[in-house]
């Protein structure tokens, strides 16, 4: 298809991301009821209505700058992510519900497309 964007990040991939490295937090099925859920003190987002709680549009860049850490989170003790280098290198970009593209690495494009697939209708 003329123009159309390929896929940037691969959910599969995306989904063992996010079993490794938020699932103890966000649960497994990402709805924010993982066995440490508990003892934070803000309690752990659901991941599946991030777009439902904006206005239907999946809000790529802010959870992009969520986990990347340039719009950190208190509740983590420090801006995510936790787990250091994993999460940066090999950069590529994704766009934006606007077009925007916003640069980000390959671990986090994954599970961008793991966590687009998992929002609830």
């Amino acid at each position: 298809m003329a123009g159309a964007a390929e896929p940037v990040g691969d959910a599969d991939t995306g989904a063992g991301v996010f079993r490794t490295h938020c699932a103890t937090c966000h649960g497994i099925e990402a709805t924010g009821h993982g066995p440490m859920a508990g003892v934070m003190v803000i309690k752990p987002t659901d991941l599946t209505a991030l777009r439902a709680n904006n206005g239907g549009v999946f809000p790529t860049a802010r959870v992009v700058m969520r986990i990347d850490g340039r719009d950190p989170l208190v509740s983590h003790g420090s801006p995510m992510p936790v787990y250091g280098p994993f999460f940066e290198g090999d950069d590529v970009a994704l766009k934006t519900a606007a077009g925007q593209p916003i640069l980000t690495s390959r671990p986090i494009a994954d599970l961008m497309a793991f966590l687009q697939g998992v929002q609830a209708p």
